[in-house]
């Protein structure tokens, strides 16, 4: 796999916009190998359904404008319609543990919580802080107004808080995820 296919494989996982300097780290290259890699990526999404957007040294694919009618009309959609049992999961994770990144999501569902956050984020359920732990990772929390709607003042209000968060600890300490760097293989 070269440097493009790996960047491309990486943006798509991520989701959202990640710094030249970022992808450097990641791939264990110099910034302009990544330069050089996303000008290939770019050039290869010519006339596709995808888009390479680059914008002050971040770079994040998009679908490409053409499609932004039928995106807002799903967008619309999505908003109309119940949340679904992964979306409501992934936002019973985020209020248990008072905030958790896409990582923890991810690896405590086991599947890439991606598509669930974004829709969350449109909705106005959660939101993105800043890390305190890890700076190079967003955290995602439930707003105000989904506590307000929940009719809490505080996450320890929610129904069987401490037993949850003593379960959730026990199950993350047993499964705690080996770190390795999968896109230098």
């Amino acid at each position: 796999m070269n440097l493009s296919q790996k960047i491309e494989s990486y943006l798509f996982y991520s989701g959202e916009p990640v710094s030249l300097k970022k992808l450097a780290s990641v791939f264990e290259v110099s910034v302009s190998e990544i330069e050089m890699g996303v000008a290939e990526l770019k050039a290869a999404l010519h006339d596709r359904g995808i888009v390479l957007i680059e914008n002050d040294g971040e770079v994040l694919l998009a679908t490409h404008p053409e499609m932004s009618d039928i995106i807002h009309a799903i967008k619309k959609q999505e908003l109309s319609d119940p949340l679904s049992k992964a979306a409501l999961e992934t936002l019973t994770l985020i209020l248990y543990k008072n905030g958790a990144t896409k990582p923890e999501i991810d690896f405590i569902r086991g599947v890439n919580s991606g598509f669930m956050l974004r829709n969350l984020l449109i909705r106005g359920l959660v939101e993105k802080v800043p890390n305190n732990d890890d700076k190079r990772v967003a955290k995602y929390r439930a707003t105000f107004d989904t506590l307000r709607f929940l009719g809490i003042s505080g996450i320890t209000e929610l129904p069987n808080y401490a037993a949850f968060v003593s379960e959730l600890q026990k199950r993350e300490e047993a499964e705690a995820p080996v770190e390795e760097n999968v896109f230098n293989s």
